[in-house]
């Protein structure tokens, strides 16, 4: 991405086939193989009431009731089931909605939605007011890991047509990270920065939707790491970046400047486009911030509005 274009702002609110072979052999190997005699033996044919002990139905008689003849009826003990009739009932549809909860390191938590019958569906996850939109599978499976933002932590799970379930599960060592989180609905362009120490744009203390990181970093106490939650190609999606920073395990003292920047779209040009911020510090209350921003003209599309002043820079002092 580049940076040279940029309006800084100081502040604002903002499917299995089965092959089957054969080989032809002549007569004379046949012959050879099977014995070379030319006689065909009898074959007593009996009929099938003799072979199998049973009297079966015949069309003659008058008492027959074509439908109430079922095939196990006239079979003995032994063949299909012991006797039992078959059944052409399909087995019952299972669509119980269920989720589970898993703790991984750097107190991030993995949910795992199961929707039988909810496949390719919009599915909207709800956490101490962050909120973004999720799409199933085909099989109505979803996974998601998600920065926790409470001790004790609740997830709320809901579909469009309003089912839905939720899971919880508690969180430890969520006071050692500080979380900073942007969300906004649509694809407007909101980006969340994190420049570690002095970091320059581009550098790698420079953590941002390109230059992520994982979570393996902050549980090492080395830096940051953001997360992107949200499928953008679902309709009216909602999405959040994440930002966070192991404060109480960071090696070095020092400043994490935070800016929130937009890319000036053919989508948001001219338009006033909100979003809203949530702080977590030490595990405290959270911080909410709604921001609200005026984008310039189409004539401006590809440059950057950088919003400087909207977050809490992040001050590590190690004890």
């Amino acid at each position: 991405m580049s940076y040279l274009n940029q309006i800084a702002l100081a502040g604002g609110t903002l499917a299995c086939a089965v092959g089957i072979g054969f080989v032809m052999q002549s007569s004379e190997t046949a012959q050879q193989r099977y014995g070379g005699s030319s006689e065909i033996p009898e074959i007593e044919v009996k009929p099938i009431q003799a072979e199998l002990g049973v009297k079966l139905p015949t069309l003659d008689d008058s008492r027959l009731d074509i439908q109430s003849i079922a095939l196990t009826s006239a079979l003995p003990e032994g063949i299909l089931g012991l006797g039992q009739a078959l059944s052409l009932e399909a087995p019952p549809v299972d669509c119980e909605i269920t989720a589970s909860a898993q703790v991984l390191a750097a107190a991030m938590v993995d949910i795992s939605l199961r929707a039988p019958c909810l496949g390719n569906e919009r599915v909207t996850i709800h956490h101490s007011g962050m909120m973004f939109t999720e799409t199933t599978a085909v099989d109505g499976s979803l996974n998601v890991t998600v920065p926790a933002l409470n001790p004790r932590a609740f997830f709320m799970l809901a579909f469009s047509e309003g089912d839905g379930t939720s899971v919880q599960v508690d969180v430890d060592g969520l006071e050692f990270y500080d979380r900073v989180v942007v969300q906004w609905k649509g694809d407007l362009g909101f980006e969340l920065h994190a420049r570690e120490y002095g970091a320059e744009y581009g550098s790698t203390g420079h953590v941002w939707q390109d230059a992520a990181r994982d979570l393996s970093v902050a549980a090492k106490g080395e830096g940051g790491f953001l997360t992107v939650l949200g499928d953008r190609s679902a309709p009216e999606p909602l999405l959040a970046q994440i930002y966070t920073f192991p404060t109480g395990t960071a090696r070095e003292n020092g400043v994490v400047s935070l800016s929130v920047e937009s890319a000036v779209t053919k989508i948001n040009c001219g338009r006033d486009i909100q979003a809203q911020s949530l702080e977590m510090r030490d595990a405290g209350q959270l911080k909410s911030q709604n921001l609200s921003l005026s984008v310039p003209g189409c004539d401006a599309v590809g440059d950057f509005l950088v919003l400087n002043n909207l977050l809490e820079d992040l001050k590590v002092a190690r004890n």
